[in-house]
C-alpha cells in the first residue's frame, strides 16, 4: 500500500471522527464532546416537550380564529399576533433582502480592498451581527425620527428595525455564496467580453441563489421570534388585523410576551401554544431553506 493511500485513509478517517487515537486525552475530549450534544439536544427536547403537552389543552380553532381577552381567557386566540407577524416578515425581506444582496456584490466584486472606507464597513459588518436586538430598535426609532414619522407600533416602523437585525446577516452569508462560485466562472465570462457588471449579474449571482437564499431565510426565521426591537418601536397588543404598512399591528412574540407574565393558567396555557404555533412557523421557515439549498446546489 502506497504512503499516499494510507495517509488519504487516515485523513479520512480523521475527517469522519474514527481516528485510531485512543489514549486517555482524546478519550476524555471524546467524552466531552459527546456530553456537550447530549446534554444541548436533551434541554432542548426537554422545552419542546413540555411546552407542547403544557398548550395541548388550547389547538383548537379559536387559536387562530379569535383575538387576544384576558376576560375571555378560555378561548383567547392570536389571529392579529399572527397576520402581523406575517406582514412584518413580508414587509422586513421586502426591505431587507435587495439591500443585504446589492450590499455584498458591492463589497465582493467592485470594492476596492485597499480603500480605507471599504475596511472600515467590513470591520463594522462583523462587529454588528453581534449587536443586541435591542439596539437595532432603538435605531429604527432614531431612523423614524428623522423622516418625522411620529405614529409607533406600525408595520413599517417593526419591519425597519426587524431589517436592521437582519440586515448584517444577508450580507455576511450573501458575501460568503458569492465567494465560493469559482473564479474560473468570472475569468471565463470576462474573457468571452462580458464586462463585470455582465458577469455579476448572469454568471455570479445565479450561482450564488442556494447560498444567498439560505442565509436569508435562516435571517428572517431570527426576526419572526425577536420581542425587544419591537417593544421599542411601540408595538403593543391591538384586537384587530392589519390593512397597510401604516397601520397598527401587534406580534406573536409580543402576544406571548404579555400572557407568559399573566397569573390565570388559561392564559399561560393559551401562551404554550402560541409557542408551539412560532415554533412550527420557524421551523417551517429553516424546511424552505432547506429545500431551496438542495434544489439549486451545484456541484463544480
Amino acid at each position: 500500500m502506497s504512503t499516499a493511500t494510507t495517509t488519504a485513509r487516515e485523513v479520512t478517517q480523521l475527517g469522519a471522527g474514527r481516528s485510531r487515537d485512543r489514549s486517555t486525552g482524546s478519550l476524555v475530549f471524546l467524552g466531552a464532546l459527546w456530553f456537550s450534544l447530549f446534554f444541548g439536544v436533551a434541554v432542548l427536547a426537554t422545552l419542546i416537550i413540555d411546552t407542547v403537552i403544557s398548550g395541548a389543552p388550547r389547538f383548537d380553532a379559536n387559536l387562530f380564529t379569535e383575538y387576544q381577552s384576558t376576560i375571555r381567557e378560555e378561548s383567547t386566540g392570536f389571529r392579529a399576533g399572527i397576520l402581523g407577524s406575517l406582514w412584518l416578515m413580508v414587509t422586513t425581506a421586502i426591505i431587507a433582502v435587495p439591500l443585504g444582496i446589492a450590499a455584498a456584490l458591492y463589497l465582493e466584486e467592485f470594492a476596492d480592498n485597499n480603500k480605507w472606507y471599504n475596511r472600515l464597513i467590513e470591520l463594522n459588518l462583523q462587529n454588528l451581527a453581534a449587536v443586541p436586538s435591542i439596539i437595532y430598535g432603538m435605531l429604527a426609532v432614531a431612523v423614524m425620527a428623522l423622516f418625522s414619522v411620529q405614529r409607533t407600533g406600525t408595520v413599517i416602523g417593526g419591519a425597519l428595525a426587524l431589517a436592521l437585525l437582519i440586515l448584517p446577516v444577508i450580507i455576511i452569508t450573501t458575501r460568503e455564496a458569492v465567494r465560493a462560485v469559482p473564479t474560473e466562472i468570472r475569468h471565463g465570462s470576462l474573457a468571452l467580453g462580458a464586462t463585470v457588471w455582465q458577469t455579476t449579474w448572469r454568471q455570479t449571482l445565479p450561482s450564488a441563489i442556494p447560498g444567498i437564499a439560505t442565509g436569508t431565510i435562516l435571517g428572517l426565521s431570527r426576526a419572526i421570534g425577536e420581542a425587544a426591537p419591537l417593544l421599542v418601536v411601540g408595538l403593543a397588543t391591538v384586537r384587530f388585523d392589519p390593512t397597510g404598512l401604516t397601520s397598527e399591528i401587534t406580534a406573536l412574540p409580543m402576544q406571548i410576551y404579555s400572557l407568559a407574565s399573566e397569573s390565570k393558567p388559561e392564559l399561560q396555557t393559551a401562551a404554550s401554544a402560541a409557542i408551539v404555533i412560532l415554533l412550527v412557523m420557524v421551523l417551517g421557515l429553516n424546511a424552505l431553506a432547506i429545500i431551496i439549498r438542495n434544489k439549486f446546489t451545484r456541484s463544480w
